[in-house]
């Protein structure tokens, strides 16, 4: 078996979104560059509980031509190959339906981004327009959207998809766009209870809140 330590890599990242509530079950994919020519990618439908570095499939970037794995790649594999063809510094690309960023997607509006998250992604975070899930359509929806200085996406009704050099950094600016969301979300619904419209937002406020460490 060929980048044994690079898929390794993968399912280390997997297991480590699913415990940070970001994947669940199989929702959730991600594409790791291993050099100039290959990537390596979550396989498709696939618990990550359950993942070996056999299941994680070794694409060619150039034409997602399979070179190893014993799984189809991820059906998100092309949308991750349009990132990592555009940017050759990044070596890592994760699309999740992580639950307050989704909810943003949702709304169909780009988020600015404060000075203290703009180090991990970028002045804005734009939305990409609706298309299906694994489609053509959708990555080449995303390809328009693409910017060197911007690692983070809304897609409409569809999750986020975060990118970063590595897989350190791509993992902080999911971390850094759920915080974002959240503040939006939260600043949104606390302007709409502050109009006396619907007093019962403040739960919703305070279940926005992150728990406490």
């Amino acid at each position: 078996m060929q980048f044994k330590q690079e898929r390794q890599h993968v399912i280390e990242l997997c297991l480590e979104l699913s415990r940070r509530g970001y994947f669940a079950g199989t929702g959730g994919n991600l594409m790791l560059r291993i050099d100039a020519e290959r990537v390596a990618v979550t396989p498709s439908a696939t618990d990550y509980l359950e993942m070996t570095p056999a299941d994680v499939t070794v694409l060619r970037l150039q034409d997602l031509a399979r070179l190893d794995g014993d799984k189809a790649p991820s059906v998100e594999t092309s949308l991750h190959a349009r990132v990592l063809r555009a940017r050759p510094e990044v070596g890592c690309s994760i699309h999740t339906h992580q639950p307050v960023a989704s909810a943003c997607a949702l709304l169909g509006r780009a988020l600015t981004v404060p000075p203290r998250w703009q180090g991990t992604l970028g002045a804005y975070v734009p939305v990409v327009g609706y298309a299906p899930s694994g489609s053509s359509w959708l990555a080449s929806r995303l390809a328009g959207e693409l910017r060197p200085d911007i690692n983070a996406y809304l897609m409409r009704n569809h999750g986020i998809l975060c990118c970063g050099g590595d897989r350190a950094t791509a993992l902080q600016a999911v971390d850094d766009l759920e915080a974002l969301a959240r503040q939006h979300l939260t600043e949104r619904i606390a302007n709409q209870a502050r109009s006396g419209a619907q007093p019962q937002l403040w739960r919703v406020i305070e279940a926005l809140q992150p728990a406490a460490a």
